[in-house]
């Protein structure tokens, strides 16, 4: 039986298939933007073809597909969501664009804020209001409602959201209101704050909401047409979709909860690096996942990734837990231009998958970065894609050639601009996920991976004083294999708060076991294998209007100083992250928070037999720019095997990756056959 992982990426969707004896293989497939299940599907016969069976036999003997997708994402980015209407509270329905009363940049006074997702003449005002205890202040208005329902019947909304004031405390409104909407509207998608959010903070809550609203029919639309077309082709197993937070839920939670699914496929690659971590034996990790339209940046310190409430996407709050990840428009394909003052600018525009850098051949002009490695001699031209398909380098020099002329410079000074700007930018990426933080990166090891990671990691990586670079097999791919690792995952939260008051142990214990109970009951109708129980809280100061995220695992539930325990974590998490303190100050609990895991087995790589530490012979030599054109040797990373050790300056390749190696760096080969990589 297989296990298959598939993640969608701007350029290449990659598939990984696992079987039970540890057997990994792996593709790549173009990307199909318009629809993505076209590209996951060709992928899919691709995987096939290499596992020596057809697609049907392949899919037939699959018991569970996990799945990363960018359709979410996408939607946002390029604001091709649904119509959405908002039913709020009245006198409410400006917050959406208010937002908190700051701009992400306060002291930018030129840009204009994001534009929210639903116009104001959308933003319809409902008569009710609860107090902040839950109790009714105003009953919620039957006349009102029909008017804001039939207002948005007219407005033409294919999907409707509803927040009203206080629904996390109580419901009741929110329900009679979707229960008119779904008479009067069955055909259109809803999305309710207290199903979404149902947490304090009104701005985040209807922001959230919004957003659900905004791509949950896109999302469901595209799952939908997927799961129809995989058990069309022979699938009888699971389906499973990555979520924004690294666990996997079945479709139907994925579609209700599509704003949890923003960084769906990001996601993989940070489970794929907790994965390496575990495996290496490395607890400080910074994975560095660059592909062909974007990289991705996190930080696994201490083997453990940091999820955050903190999210935003396009100028939009999500509210939702997701993991920590900083992601960059700095790929293979992003554009280099010369601005009209004569700088040279790499991205944020990229070629994407089509029309591609001008290599590719499918009609694109522009230099990319992809190009730039190709006139610098770091691609081979005629072994790209294991040959499959060949890069039109004088198509290369032509584009790199404009880039050029533009700047006054030769072929060789742009193309190395180019490359030298992009690791700029990605090391600032680096530096936005460790020193912002307090970490330095310094005591950290990059992880490598993505499509064209490897033709940057080292010099990224000086570029940070990193001294030593991790580079796995499954290099190319590994945010899909990464999934193969994710866990079913279901969270649900609650507001506990009580201003000027200390919450007793009692309270706590049963909030959160009362949330236990919820949380374990939901994820159950998915998975009857083991679950394993996470308890969290968000928590501040008295004084400070954020609260940061404390765990509370470990923790004896039973002591009578349950309530001291949870106050001493969260002093000593807030000293983590801000360096100090203050044991004196009031604590205030605000959100409790439970997620149930469900434990699936994992399969991937294993260590295979270490051979007496050997040098390893080059498969050739190619000229490329090292300081200078050289002939540098070049090694097949296939052919590379446990003990093997090499000196730089080389090249390393496989069917969908490259890795530079400079002038000396040690490469060694470890137990798992992955690069090991110690910078000079």
């Amino acid at each position: 039986m297989y296990t298959i992982g598939v993640d969608v990426g701007g350029t290449y969707t990659d598939l990984v298939a696992s079987d039970e004896s540890g057997r990994t293989v792996f593709a790549k497939s173009p990307s199909t933007p318009s629809d993505q299940s076209l590209g996951v599907m060709a992928g899919l016969e691709e995987l096939a073809r290499r596992l020596g069976v057809t697609r049907a036999e392949m899919l037939v003997k699959t018991d569970r597909l996990v799945h990363g997708t960018t359709v979410a994402t996408n939607a946002l980015l390029e604001r091709k969501g649904a119509k959405v209407a908002l039913l709020t509270t009245e006198g409410h329905r400006d917050v959406l664009e208010m937002r908190e009363g700051l701009k992400p940049d306060r002291y930018d006074l030129r840009s204009p804020p994001p534009e929210p997702l639903v116009p104001r003449e959308r933003r319809l005002g409902v008569r009710e209001r609860l107090k902040a205890d839950g109790s009714a202040a105003i009953p919620l208005d039957a006349r009102s409602l029909d008017q804001a329902i039939d207002a948005a019947k007219k407005s033409g909304a294919n999907s409707i959201a509803v927040c009203f004031l206080h629904a996390y405390l109580n419901p009741a409104h929110e329900l009679a209101a979707v229960e008119r909407l779904r008479t009067a509207m069955p055909d259109v998608t809803v999305s309710r704050s207290s199903d979404v959010l149902p947490q304090i903070k009104e701005y985040e809550r209807v922001s959230t909401t919004v957003v659900n609203a905004y791509v949950e029919p896109v999302v469901r639309r595209y799952l939908t047409n997927l799961e129809k077309r995989l058990i069309e082709a022979g699938f009888k197993g699971s389906l499973f979709i990555v979520l924004s937070h690294g666990g996997m839920a079945p479709v139907e939670e994925a579609a209700r909860l599509a704003a949890g699914t923003v960084l769906s496929g990001p996601a993989g690659g940070v489970s794929g690096g907790r994965r390496c971590a575990d495996l290496v034996g490395i607890a400080d990790l910074v994975p560095f996942d660059m592909g062909g339209t974007s990289t991705d940046i996190s930080l696994i310190a201490e083997g453990h990734a940091s999820l955050s409430a903190d999210g935003m996407l396009a100028g939009q709050r999500i509210a939702l837990r997701s993991l920590d990840i900083a992601s960059i428009a700095a790929g293979g394909g992003s554009i280099a231009s010369v601005d009209g003052s004569g700088t040279l600018r790499v991205g944020p525009e990229s070629a994407g998958s089509v029309p591609g850098p001008a290599c590719y051949g499918n009609g694109g002009t522009a230099a990319t970065v992809t190009d730039a490695n190709v006139v610098l001699g770091y691609l081979d031209a005629s072994a790209f894609m294991g040959g499959a398909r060949p890069l039109d380098r004088a198509a290369a020099e032509a584009a790199v050639d404009r880039v050029a002329a533009a700047l006054g410079l030769s072929r060789l000074e742009a193309a190395t601009g180019i490359y030298r700007m992009i690791n700029l930018n990605m090391a600032d990426g680096i530096r936005l996920m460790t020193l912002r933080r307090g970490v330095d990166p310094r005591k950290f090891a990059l992880l490598s991976f993505g499509g064209a990671a490897g033709l940057h990691a080292a010099e990224v990586a000086r570029e940070l004083e990193i001294k030593r670079i991790i580079v796995p097999t499954v290099a190319s791919v590994l945010s899909a294999w990464g999934m193969l690792t994710s866990d079913l995952r279901y969270e649900v939260s609650r507001t506990h708060y009580g201003a000027g008051g200390r919450v007793t142990a009692d309270e706590v214990r049963t909030l959160f076991g009362e949330l236990e109970k919820q949380a374990e009951g939901r994820l159950r109708s998915w998975f009857n294998g083991p679950i394993r129980i996470e308890r969290s809280a968000e928590m501040r100061y008295g004084e400070q209007i954020f609260e940061i995220d404390v765990s509370l695992d470990g923790l004896d539930w039973n002591s009578p100083t349950l309530v001291d325990a949870i106050e001493d974590r969260f002093h000593r998490r807030h000293e983590e992250l801000y360096t100090y303190s203050s044991p004196g100050q009031e604590v205030v609990f605000v959100n409790a928070r439970v997620a149930a895991v469900g434990e699936v087995s994992q399969r991937g790589e294993g260590a295979k037999a270490v051979a007496q530490a050997s040098a390893c012979k080059p498969i050739g030599t190619r000229k490329a720019y090292f300081g200078g054109w050289r002939e540098i040797p070049v090694y097949a990373f296939g052919k590379l095997e446990p003990g093997h050790s090499l000196e730089g300056p080389a090249i390393i390749e496989a069917e969908t990756t490259t890795v530079l190696v400079d002038t000396g760096d040690r490469v060694s080969v470890n137990a798992l056959g992955w690069l090991d990589i110690v910078l000079r």
